[in-house]
């Protein structure tokens, strides 16, 4: 059985790695899994009451402030009680501190407050270092209950007060910034409703869970509400806020016929909605699946940063009695060579890199949540900067999938093009063909009255079109003699041709822009389509693209898509069809839409764009690329800052309290520039 609970009150992610560790020792838990930036932790058992017995016990151990919490709900506190009694107890151990610096008093007495001030300021980092190492873990604490110890050896007692100190107020900074990213984060994910108001057989209002409403049922939505489940208004008109699903911050109006996404906010009027998915396939139960998972998939970057920290401790201890040794060797002097060691174990803490590169990360993706791109995983995210080729299927991805007549030639003088059209709507009324649908459409806007009762003989032929009978006379509306160069549709009187309309897909408005961005992107554009010459290379011409292929199979997508890949490199691929599927999979990364988008290219997809608008594609790029450029200013600036700090306190320039500062400074630095992920505009100034 699987079991997910939140964790509060942890905000050191070594600390969380240590305590994921030892949790995954426990005999009664499988596949523990600690989300730091989430706070949530995850696992398997057999008996799932005695594991979370086993893990509540370890965690109090290990992690006094920590609680597991049975519950998923998040409290979003950024100052939390434990920081306020921590913020006291430091105020308190630097007083003492003050006192026995300034004031003479017996050896004893000072002895005995300089005791009580190093306890009273780091009580917990000795606790934890102490609990970890019998647990045959070292991190951080250690390296800092070292430093203090080794401090009060060598009679610096002054600067061990000073590295507690500065430390423990550099963790409480560091569990605020943490914590406001938290909160940041969460609120994306806020946008589940919590209920629909279903119409009831005998058509009175009632209000259930979402996961309790039926295909087909129909639900009412009043200004101010949450629109629950996919589906199309059957009553009604209203503006919707999108803001949460598409990132677009002005409302958009629906009305009866229009499909509307759950989360939509309704902001004026009432809405009768008839759902059209369960809420498990709705759009909203969609992104918080993603966004629930999205953490899993870690880019190289954060496992590699994951996998140093592991062993980092260790070896910076390691490196530490080296530096003591070789500068005793060269000073003669015991205490000189254990005090530049102590340093050295100061400065080497891994924070920085341990909180930086995951919350940058997870920053960036929350950035394309909240502009209606949905991310499977930081390794996804990271592989958008690198893409060099961008492939994309046309229907429904560059284009609408909906057609449009763009002329109406009559062949006989008996005809005017009004005439031909009407005939055309009148038979493909009994059709479900997409061509058949815009010709209706179009169609309708003539002011006559379509006779459908006299319309007889109705006969669709596959792939051909559909005939019918029609006040004496025999009509085939169709392909009959389709050349396979345009997206024409004959029409037959009595098998003489009387009429032809030429139609073609629209291509979406964004469409344009979206090639242009990705060309100043430097990166290739191709397209791939199973549609024929004319058609494809009409929209590649309007569109810039520089490379198209026309007729393809979905095998034949796939062996260019991998042809292109070994040939040029990283490769995305745009699709939303189930033929799409292959080459979603087969690409570095594959985008699929989220409104019209099948299950199966959603599901092979590695990011979803909510609304099927091709501009979020150079959207997701410019945030990864950001991202990336964070994630190396933070590896960066965190590296060149320690390296500078450990060879200056190796030849005694500088001390131990600006080796705190250092390694404080760095991490909050750090952490700060992780933020700019979440928040960073990609619209063109």
């Amino acid at each position: 059985m699987k079991k997910k609970v939140r964790i509060e009150g942890l905000d050191c992610p070594n600390c969380a790695r240590a305590l994921e560790g030892q949790i995954n020792n426990l005999n009664s838990v499988k596949n523990a899994k600690l989300d730091f930036l989430k706070s949530t932790l995850s696992f398997e058992s057999d008996n799932i009451d005695n594991a979370l017995s086993d893990i509540i016990k370890l965690t109090k151990t290990l992690e006094p402030d920590a609680k597991i919490i049975n519950n998923s709900k998040n409290n979003n506190r950024i100052f939390s009680k434990s920081m306020l009694i921590d913020l006291a107890m430091i105020l308190l151990g630097i007083t003492i501190g003050i006192i026995i610096f300034l004031v003479k008093m017996p050896t004893w007495t000072y002895w005995l407050l300089y005791s009580i001030s190093a306890l009273v300021l780091g009580y917990k980092t000795y606790y934890k270092a102490l609990m970890l190492l019998f647990k045959g873990v070292v991190n951080e604490n250690l390296l800092v209950t070292i430093s203090v110890i080794g401090a009060s050896i060598v009679s610096e007692h002054m600067e061990g007060l000073m590295v507690i100190a500065l430390y423990s107020i550099g963790k409480i900074f560091e569990g605020l910034a943490v914590n406001k990213s938290r909160k940041s984060i969460s609120e994306l994910a806020q946008i589940q409703p919590e209920y629909a108001v279903i119409i009831n057989e005998n058509g009175e209002e009632m209000k259930v869970a979402p996961e309790d409403v039926e295909v087909g049922s129909i639900i009412i939505v009043k200004a101010g509400e949450k629109v629950a489940i996919d589906g199309i208004i059957i009553e009604g008109e209203s503006d919707f806020n999108n803001q949460s699903l598409t990132g677009e911050s002005l409302p958009v109006h629906l009305g009866e016929k229009d499909e509307i996404l759950s989360g939509a906010i309704a902001l004026n009027g009432v809405v009768k909605i008839k759902t059209t998915k369960a809420y498990s396939n709705s759009t909203i139960s969609k992104i918080m699946q993603l966004v629930e998972h999205a953490s899993e998939n870690k880019s190289k970057t954060e496992t590699f940063i994951s996998k140093l920290t592991k062993y980092y401790t260790l070896g910076i201890i390691t490196l530490s009695l080296i530096v003591s040794t070789i500068v005793w060797a060269v000073t003669k002097n015991f205490e000189t060579g254990l005090y530049r060691g102590l340093i050295f174990l100061v400065i080497s803490c891994p924070c920085a890199f341990a909180i930086s590169v995951p919350l940058s990360y997870f920053s960036g993706l929350g950035n394309a949540s909240k502009k209606g791109i949905l991310i499977k995983g930081s390794n996804y995210l990271d592989a958008c900067s690198k893409l060099k080729i961008m492939a994309f299927d046309k229907t429904g991805t560059l284009t609408t999938g909906q057609f449009s007549i763009n002329n109406i030639k009559s062949l006989d003088d008996n005809f005017s093009s009004d005439d031909i059209l009407y005939i055309a709507g009148l038979g493909e009324r009994f059709s479900n063909h997409p061509l058949a649908k815009s010709i209706v459409k179009e169609a309708d806007k003539l002011e006559k009255i379509f006779e459908e009762e006299k319309v007889t003989n109705v006969n669709e032929i596959s792939g051909k079109g559909i005939e019918f009978n029609y006040n004496n006379h025999k009509y085939f509306i169709g392909r009959r003699n389709f050349d396979g160069k345009s997206t024409l549709v004959e029409v037959f009187e009595d098998e003489k041709k009387i009429g032809e309309l030429d139609l073609s897909d629209t291509i979406k408005s964004s469409s344009i822009d979206t090639c242009k961005q990705l060309k100043e992107l430097g990166i290739k554009t191709l397209l791939l389509s199973g549609d024929n010459e004319q058609s494809v290379e009409q929209v590649a011409s309007k569109l810039g693209i520089d490379e198209s292929h026309y007729q393809l199979l979905p095998e034949d997508k796939y062996n260019l898509i991998e042809k292109y890949s070994s040939e040029n490199g990283n490769i995305g691929y745009v699709g939303d069809g189930i033929n799409d599927a292959p080459s979603l999979t087969r690409a570095n990364v594959g985008f699929s839409m989220g409104i019209n988008g099948s299950g199966a290219s959603i599901e092979a997809s590695d990011i979803v764009l909510v609304d099927d608008n091709p501009q979020k594609i150079v959207t997701a790029i410019k945030i990864s690329k950001h991202t990336r450029k964070i994630v190396i200013e933070n590896i960066s600036l965190s590296a060149i800052v320690k390296v500078a700090f450990l060879a200056l306190g190796s030849f005694g320039i500088t001390g131990m309290v600006w080796a705190v500062f250092a390694d404080v400074g760095v991490t909050l630095l750090a952490i700060l520039n992780s933020m700019r992920a979440l928040h960073h505009k990609t619209e063109k100034k």
